[in-house]
């Protein structure tokens, strides 16, 4: 996910990420400021910085920290679902956050490799490859509960519509029996028929 947003003096800006439990997140940020003299973002002076607050969905805070005008954050889920990512800026100015958040990557140090002969290369592109498949796997097993939460979810919606569609027939034809047979006592005591 990168993105970039505009932050007023002091202002809180929250994003929600959907994320399965034991998962690595890792953030990347930049804060520019606005110079009213050059009308144009400029790279972040010394002294500007950033509070970064992550929520899980228990409400528990897992990360909350200042940082400097440009940094890395990282936490692990524990929980499956919508964690919240707050920034907020130090700054008494216009500011503009370019932001950059990778879910359950592990970045590769490309000169490391390069620096190791082919094996060891071999090796650590495999092992990143393994990391990797562990994810996708804790992905798919996290969209697996939510589809059937969701699937759980319709048959009762169903269900309960099934019975309210029977419970208004009922209503229905007592309604009309009912409208019948005043009908045929009126039509009797007025000698009508």
């Amino acid at each position: 996910l990168a993105l970039y947003f505009h932050i007023g003096e002091r202002e809180e800006k929250c994003i929600i990420e959907d994320i399965p439990s034991d998962t690595l997140v890792v953030g990347n940020y930049k804060v520019q400021r606005w110079d009213i003299h050059k009308h144009d973002f400029l790279e972040s002076a010394p002294g500007l910085g950033m509070f970064v607050t992550v929520t899980s969905p228990s409400g528990e805070v897992l990360l909350s920290k200042l940082y400097g005008p440009q940094g890395t954050f990282s936490f692990t889920s524990y929980l499956s679902g919508e964690h919240i990512i707050c920034f907020q800026s130090n700054s008494t100015r216009f500011a503009r956050i370019l932001l950059d958040i990778r879910v359950g990557e592990h970045f590769l140090d490309e000169s490391a490799i390069q620096a190791k002969d082919k094996v060891n290369e071999v090796n650590v592109r495999l092992e990143h490859l393994i990391e990797q498949i562990h994810h996708v796997t804790r992905e798919q097993d996290y969209e697996r509960e939510r589809e059937e939460k969701f699937r759980k979810t319709s048959e009762e919606t169903n269900s309960n519509i099934l019975w309210w569609a029977i419970v208004q027939t009922l209503i229905l034809i007592s309604v009309g029996i009912w409208q019948i047979k005043s009908l045929r006592d009126f039509f009797i005591s007025k000698k009508l028929v």
